[in-house]
């Protein structure tokens, strides 16, 4: 088989979600030649479960059952997890990043400035949505519309397949922006796996990457590790540039559920709005799920009684910001909840049950906790400094693994920010 690409490159970023695909498109518009590398598919987005089960469901790849029977999922697809994700947006925490000397505020306004950001116009807004909202204000919380990375001329009422991935064109992801830096003379190969970086007299010196079974080497004096809380850490393990496990976060979410009689609805977009208690570490937010994962979440805790009323089913998402621990191993991945994770959650669940109940719910059950933020496993401070530099010269990580502390909050915009200020200092450092 031939080789896919070239055999040198000014960089090469290994991963393509949020963090990689901003880095690499910052820096093949400055000129550099640089080389995508995505685990996953290419293919154009269908929309289909099925599809979206090859990105994230697959055991041990993008999908990892926990001891405790929990589920974490990933997208290990182009665009990395925001081409399966509900598209909400979240400033970067200001003060968490000053902590490390890190200022984002200039990227954020910039990046502000060329994407779809803003809440949902009303006419987009799901009677399930408006229906929480209507009883969360009635209890007294502040619940307002969420920022949302979507195109509104484009999105649809009556729609459901934000977290399937987009088929239209209305959801934001970062295959955007690979897209535009492929468009500036930048190469993406899909479907290649990563085995280890290659350093030679202390300094990186390219990447192993294994394409159709076979083995294959380019070379770069710069590399971007940009494959994820999971992905990343593994690859500096394997690379013996790392420990073999690596505690992380994962942002876990049950999701509390309840019908109402007077309601026939269930495709609508998820997440319109919420209410993040940031002292607390808890949000919340509608989740009008796609009928077939919420059945899946009523088999799952065994209640067969409801897997017909989809439709009439109001559902709300509680998230916490979760103690980091556990690991990320070579081959398995553990996060146990620690007792304030526990106290957390039941405090999360209280409160969504309330709003049930005020909007006139019956038949109230929760889901198992599940998680899809994997982060904090290459943390700045710890395994990054705060230019996202690894102890070896030439080696960077930019993806939701250098966030430094726990986290609770919807990464995308944020992992963008990381990769525009982690290419603009490449850049004063190459002139």
């Amino acid at each position: 088989m031939s080789v896919p690409f070239r055999k040198s490159y000014d960089a090469i970023i290994v991963g393509s979600g949020p963090g990689g695909a901003s880095t690499a498109r910052a820096l093949a518009r400055g000129g550099a030649r640089v080389l995508i590398l995505e685990q996953g598919s290419a293919a154009p987005v269908t929309g289909t479960l099925a599809q979206m089960a090859g990105m994230a469901a697959v055991p041990g790849k993008g999908a990892f059952l926990h001891r405790d029977a929990s589920l974490l999922v990933r997208g290990v697809t182009m665009g990395g997890s925001s081409t399966i994700n509900f598209a909400t947006a979240a400033m970067p925490p200001a003060a968490l990043f000053a902590r490390y000397g890190i200022d984002l505020a200039p990227h954020a306004q910039a990046l502000r400035t060329e994407l779809p950001m803003a809440p949902l116009p009303d006419e987009l807004v799901g009677p399930m949505a408006s229906r929480i909202a209507a009883a969360a204000s009635g209890i007294g919380l502040d619940w307002q519309k969420l920022t949302k990375m979507i195109r509104p001329q484009a999105c649809r009422t009556g729609c459901w397949r934000c977290v399937y991935g987009c088929p239209f064109g209305a959801k934001w992801t970062a295959r955007d922006l690979v897209d535009e830096a492929c468009r500036h003379g930048a190469q993406l190969v899909a479907q290649a796996d990563v085995r280890r970086v290659l350093v030679e007299a202390g300094r990186v010196t390219g990447i192993k990457v294994r394409i159709d079974g076979a083995m294959h080497t380019a070379t770069a004096p710069l590399v971007v590790l940009a494959a994820g809380g999971i992905g990343s850490p593994r690859v500096l393990h394997r690379s013996g540039l790392a420990p073999a496990r690596a505690p992380f976060f994962s942002d876990p979410v049950i999701a509390v559920m309840g019908s109402v009689d007077d309601l026939d609805g269930g495709a609508e977009v998820p997440m319109a709005a919420g209410l993040t208690l940031a002292d607390e570490g808890i949000a919340f937010a509608d989740l009008t799920l796609p009928k077939p994962m919420y059945q899946a979440f009523a088999a799952q805790v065994g209640r067969l009684d409801r897997l017909a009323a989809h439709a009439h089913t109001l559902s709300i998402m509680v998230k916490i910001r979760d103690d980091i621990g556990g690991a990320v191993g070579p081959r398995w991945v553990s996060k146990p909840l620690t007792a304030s994770d526990r106290a957390r959650l039941r405090d999360g669940v209280a409160t969504a049950r309330r709003i049930l109940a005020h909007a006139g719910a019956r038949h109230v059950f929760q889901s198992w906790h599940f998680a899809a933020h994997p982060g904090g496993s290459v943390r700045i401070g710890a395994g990054v400094d705060a230019d996202l530099r690894t102890a070896t010269p030439g080696l960077y990580v930019c993806d939701a693994s250098v966030i430094p502390e726990p986290w609770g909050l919807p990464p995308t915009f944020t992992l963008l920010c990381l990769g525009e200020r982690l290419a603009h200092h490449l850049a004063m450092a190459r002139r």
